[in-house]
């Protein structure tokens, strides 16, 4: 190769993923894979007429001429050393213009090639777009989009790929979250809007719009708008510009639906946010009965309709499946749901209502069960029934709808957190975690409880990056923002707590869940005056002088206002004898943690588990910390079957 010249080249970066932690645990064994890697590159880079430019530690830059030869090294090197002893090794490979020195080389292609090896995750290969253009006459190189990912010192996002390939991995969207962005694949379906002439009708509308954007989150690389953000703008006239950049998405759906009798027209219109411009847009009148076909036909027009904008290939995929051939059935159940997603307990125990009146005319609808377990883990994590019925209800109709349908992520979702919540089954909840993420990798709701998930586990770095990436999906999730603060407050990292939390009541001032993190938050930092300030202001928008009082007694018995401490105890004492069916064991716990009496702290702890609940908040919150050293906290928790620290 010419040195000095500027020059065409594909670059190649790999790295040994934990060698420095290897160095330290078993310095022989590090250096022998490190040799061992050396060996491997030095054989199959020369085999395909490449060079390696540079050792750095654990690392290497080579140069190949050809794109097609440097794909195919890098799959001999990862397959060689997936042989024992195993050397896990990140690869990034980019073609672009390098300067090739005496003193090394540099150039956007150098840059590129690095971050994607950064991206990348042991045994696997991450290419670049123009790399993948090189790749389009071989198909014995199969690569699968990731999505356009901004990178550091890169200039614009790009299109990121892996090879695939029997012994390689094909990173996931969640171990790739942290630095993806928006593409012009990127779409949020605004509420359709009902034009029937009965208003009683929009739990309709509502349903037909939800339904199309549970289809387009199953199409592979489209970045869809979780439902909460999007159905922030029903009913208001924001323009599709203002809510494509409050959303970070390319391009709009919308609509109408006008039901009556037996007949349904529904007007749906694609629309490209960057310049109004009306990509399609389409009538359809139909039967009632034909509800399934139309929901499908608009989902497959605009993931094809989006394709080719991309020069991607076409598929006619079946995007909806008819769940039911019952309207009377079908109609109940989107009422259900309509109800559910107020996230009132009043409105959730209607919705419950309508799907146990669904699954009463038609035992086998899969979608029935499945709301209804989430609907039952709603009123558990409320506290509105008794924690121990509540958590065996979501159990029993999340397994139901498993059965019948194994597709439902949904029911996986609450069957985590039933794992989490009432049993403290871990494995379990990875598990269900895990299946629910494969069949909707795109669905805000499912990253964001799998991040509670992580914290339960201990893992809060995750946590907080999966709540993240949740929150890309769904950025005006008032649930959402909060947990991301609460992945904060449950890392120690108060002071980010607080900025997300500020954000959360940016959103709406009026949501308690953030004031009370953020007064937890205030308490740790040591702002003990502010604490008690945000707590009282959390406590005043219960209105009720009996509830949202714990927190307050543990700063209060903190700061030595024990007396104040003593009246939120006779509080909960006077909430107890009036709510017999709601526990306060755990309120009782943290005022006493605040007084240090912790003969009374495992007393009520003991109590709390005897009723079911599982202490989710002593376990992973900072609250728990001082306690959680305490042995008697271990013997407790090993006294009760199932229940694991």
């Amino acid at each position: 190769m010419n040195k000095g010249r500027r020059q065409l080249a594909a670059i190649m970066f790999t790295d040994m993923v934990g060698y420095t932690a290897l160095m330290q645990e078993d310095e022989k064994l590090a250096k022998q894979k490190r040799d061992r890697h050396r060996q491997v590159l030095q054989e199959s880079i020369m085999k395909y007429n490449g060079e390696i430019l540079q050792y750095y530690g654990d690392g290497t830059l080579s140069m190949f001429s050809s794109g097609v030869e440097a794909v195919k090294c890098a799959i001999t090197i990862q397959k060689e050393l997936k042989n024992e002893p195993a050397v896990p090794l990140r690869i990034g490979l980019h073609t672009g213009d390098v300067v090739y020195e005496e003193e090394g080389i540099y150039g956007d292609g150098v840059n590129v090639a690095s971050r994607l090896e950064s991206l990348s995750v042991a045994g696997s290969i991450l290419i670049s777009e123009k790399l993948q253009d090189e790749l389009t006459n071989h198909p014995d190189l199969i690569t699968k989009p990731l999505g356009r990912f901004k990178l550091k010192n890169v200039k614009k996002p790009l299109e990121v790929y892996a090879v695939s390939a029997n012994g390689l991995i094909v990173p996931s969207n969640r171990e790739l979250s942290l630095e993806k962005v928006d593409s012009s694949k990127s779409i949020a379906v605004i509420p359709f809007i009902n034009m029937s002439t009965d208003p009683e009708n929009e739990y309709f509308s509502d349903g037909i719009t939800e339904e199309i954007l549970n289809a387009l989150v199953k199409v592979e690389g489209l970045q869809v708008t979780s439902r909460t953000s999007s159905f922030a703008f029903k009913g208001k006239s924001a323009d599709v510009k203002e809510i494509a950049e409050k959303l970070n998405v390319h391009s709009i759906l919308e609509g109408s639906v006008r039901k009556s009798g037996n007949k349904v027209r529904i007007t749906a219109q694609l629309i490209n946010a960057a310049d109004d411009f009306h990509v399609w847009s389409e009538t359809y009148d139909r039967n009632l009965e034909d509800i399934f076909e139309v929901q499908d036909e608009i989902s497959r027009k605009i993931a094809n309709t989006l394709r080719e904008k991309l020069t991607l290939q076409q598929k006619d995929e079946k995007l909806v499946t008819p769940t039911t051939e019952n309207l009377d059935a079908y109609n109940l159940y989107l009422k259900g749901k309509y109800h559910l997603f107020k996230w009132s307990p009043e409105n959730t125990k209607i919705g419950i209502e309508y799907l146990n009146k669904v699954i009463e005319i038609e035992n086998e609808f899969a979608p029935a069960y499945s709301m209804l377990s989430f609907g039952y883990t709603i009123l558990g994590a409320m506290g509105q029934i008794p924690t121990r019925s509540a958590f065996k209800d979501a159990r029993d109709f999340a397994n139901k709808a498993i059965e019948l349908d194994d597709s439902l992520a949904e029911a996986y979702v609450s069957l985590g957190l039933v794992k989490i919540f009432s049993q403290w089954n871990l494995e379990g909840a990875e598990k269900a975690f895990d299946r629910a993420l494969e069949l909707n990798p795109g669905d805000a709701g499912v990253h964001n409880a799998y991040s509670w998930y992580l914290a339960a586990a201990g893992k809060f770095d995750e946590a907080i990056e999966t709540a993240k990436h949740a929150l890309k999906l769904d950025p005006l999730s008032l649930a959402i923002n909060n947990s991301l603060g609460d992945a904060y407050l449950n890392a120690g990292r108060y002071e980010e707590a607080i900025v997300q939390l500020d954000k959360t009541l940016e959103l709406d001032p009026n949501f308690r869940s953030a004031l009370e993190s953020k007064g937890w938050a205030l308490f740790f930092l040591g702002e003990t005056k502010k604490s008690i300030k945000t707590f009282k202001k959390y406590q005043k928008k219960t209105k009720d002088p009996l509830k949202g009082i714990s927190g307050l007694g543990h700063v209060y018995a903190k700061t030595g206002q024990h007396d104040k401490a003593y009246e939120i105890i006779d509080k909960l004492k006077q909430r107890q004898e009036r709510d017999k069916n709601v526990s306060l064991f755990m309120d009782f716990l943290v005022v006493y943690a605040g007084l240090n009496d912790l003969d009374n702290v495992f007393y009520y702890l003991r109590k709390s588990l005897e009723d079911g609940n599982i202490a989710f908040f002593l376990r992973i919150h900072p609250l728990g910390d001082d306690i959680r050293k305490d042995p008697r906290f271990d013997e407790i928790m090993n006294s009760f079957s199932g229940i694991k620290r």
